[in-house]
């Protein structure tokens, strides 16, 4: 895991800001922040799902996920008659 770095926090206006030290610098120009437990986590925004889609298509066809098809059991058959009489 790599080491925690410190850095300064400051007031711009009436919001406190952080100077992010250059590791840690994002390529966007917004991020998600929110709060997980006492931690304050900022990241990347999420995007649309067009995002997803070009991830999923550089993946490539590969091999198939089910090759041999679904091999499921014969559904089984319940007598159901009776469950419909209030027995409280």
């Amino acid at each position: 895991m790599p080491q925690p770095k410190t850095t300064k926090v400051f007031k711009s206006g009436n919001s406190q800001a952080v100077r992010l030290p250059k590791e840690f610098q994002f390529d966007v120009d917004e991020v998600e922040i929110f709060r997980r437990g006492d931690e304050v986590v900022l990241r990347k925004k999420p995007g649309n799902l067009a995002g997803l889609f070009e991830a999923l298509a550089a993946l490539g066809e590969g091999e198939p996920f089910l090759p041999e098809g679904r091999q499921q059991p014969q559904a089984q058959e319940r007598d159901f008659s009776g469950w419909d009489k209030d027995d409280r």
